[in-house]
This record gives C-alpha cells, sequence and structure tokens, in this order.
C-alpha cells in the first residue's frame, strides 16, 4: 500500500516489504494450451519471491542511492514505491509528489499527437489541464521536437517519445525523484542535458533522489547513504562509503 503523509523527516519510509510473483511451473506454448490447463486445474504455479522483507528510509532532501546485481529487485522496489506495484506484504510512505524516471512513455497514447499526450501523461502524473497550458512551451522547448507536436506518438522514435516523456516528468520541480540509470533519452547530447537537470534537482536541495546504478564510483559521488539489496534480500544499509566498500569486496 502507497500512502502520503505530510510533515515528517523521512520522504521516503519502505517498512517490512516483500513482493511475491507466481510463475507457471511450466512451459506452455500457446495461451489456448494456458487456459485448458486452468480449467483442467493441471496448470501449477510457484512462487517468485523479487523482495523478501525490505526496509529502509529515506530522509528529505537526501540523495540515496539503491544498489545490487542484475535481478536482485531495484526495479520492482522502485515501482512499489512509485505506486505501479502494490507490495505483497508491507507498507511504503511518501510524502511529496513523485517523478517516476523509470519506464518513459507508459501510458502514452501512440495514435494521439505528441502534443495531445503532453496533456494525457500530465494527466497521469497529477498536473491539471492548466499547469500544463502554463508549462506547455516548457515542455516542448525542453524536448527539442517543437515541429512535430502535432505529429502521431506512432510516427516518432523511441528516443523522440523518451524526450516528450521525460521533459513532461521534470517541468516542475519535484518533491521526490526516482531516478533508474537505464535511462536512455534521445543521443549523447540529449543525455547531458537531461543530467545536467537531474542535478540541478539535486544540488538546489530541495529534491529528495533515490538512484540507481550499476556504477558504484557514480554512487559514491552522488549519494550520501545507499541501500544494497542483492537477490531480492536487503545485505546492507548505511553511509555510502560503507556500503559501496561491502559491495566492491563481494567481487574481491
Amino acid at each position: 500500500m502507497t500512502t502520503s503523509i505530510q510533515d515528517n523527516d523521512y520522504a521516503i519510509e519502505v517498512k517490512d516489504v516483500s513482493m511475491v510473483f507466481n510463475m507457471a511451473s511450466e512451459q506452455l506454448n500457446s495461451l489456448k494450451e494456458y487456459f485448458i490447463k486452468i480449467a483442467k486445474r493441471e496448470l501449477f504455479f510457484k512462487e517468485f519471491r523479487a523482495l523478501d522483507h525490505i526496509s529502509f528510509n529515506v530522509p528529505k532532501g537526501e540523495v540515496v542511492g539503491l544498489m545490487g546485481t542484475n535481478g536482485s529487485g531495484k526495479s520492482t522496489m522502485l515501482k512499489i514505491i512509485a505506486g505501479v506495484l502494490e507490495p505483497t506484504e508491507g507498507e511504503v510512505v511518501v510524502r511529496g509528489n513523485i517523478a517516476p524516471l523509470i519506464e518513459l512513455g507508459a501510458g502514452f497514447d501512440l495514435e494521439l499527437t505528441a502534443r495531445e499526450n503532453i496533456y494525457l501523461n500530465g494527466s497521469l502524473l497529477g498536473y491539471t489541464h492548466e499547469f500544463i497550458d502554463q508549462h506547455l512551451d516548457d515542455i516542448i522547448e525542453f524536448a527539442e521536437l517543437r515541429d512535430f507536436m502535432d505529429m502521431p506518438l506512432k510516427n516518432y522514435s523511441s528516443g523522440m517519445v523518451a524526450r516528450i516523456a521525460f521533459a513532461i516528468a521534470t517541468v516542475t520541480e519535484p518533491d521526490v525523484l526516482i531516478v533508474d540509470e537505464t535511462l536512455s533519452v534521445g543521443d549523447v547530447f540529449f543525455q547531458e542535458k537531461c543530467e545536467r537537470r537531474i542535478q540541478s534537482f539535486i544540488d538546489s536541495g530541495n529534491v529528495t533522489v533515490l538512484f540507481v546504478s550499476h556504477s558504484i564510483d557514480q554512487v559514491e559521488r552522488l549519494c550520501k547513504s545507499c541501500v544494497w539489496i542483492e537477490k531480492g534480500r536487503q545485505r546492507m544499509v548505511g553511509p555510502v562509503e560503507e556500503v559501496c566498500k561491502a559491495y566492491r569486496n563481494q567481487f574481491n
């Protein structure tokens, strides 16, 4: 469950969160075969515990890293915090509005124009129609796609879609910014532009940042503290230097 409460020192509280997915125990070759097995009660499922009793807090205004090798549950944790997934057990408390830079473009309608999708996606992020009216030029200017605003999104490249999505998500300074290192927005020059905007949020001291990366050097440079999740289990939470040192040692 994701709730919103005011006036507390923590922007994010993750309280004993577990996430369990049910997976088919055998491989099926078609949807028809799947439903036949279901009808005959011949299909069995096994549990996959993506997260196992995770707890940590993110203080307001701090940059906290989230580390772990591939398949450790980092993306699942981000989606729970962003409200995309509901945890199987436990609770997440988020205070303030979130800009989740996780799956850019999710919720877009490819049949609509870019301009129409700005209003659609903005509403999903909680922006009012009046707010988008006021910031429409800022979004278009940042995305650098003014000549393509009235083109259906189905004619956009994936990089162009990501540009629009990033511009919408970061048009205003959020209370909580969730950044996944898999973020890849357009060409290298536009990526640098996006990184500068994210850095400006960090430098303001008003934005709480949860930062996911495989780069230990990047985490050490940007973050004050760190959470290490490995294969769904919480390994360590603490000052970034201590957690990164322990993380490095597992590969030595």
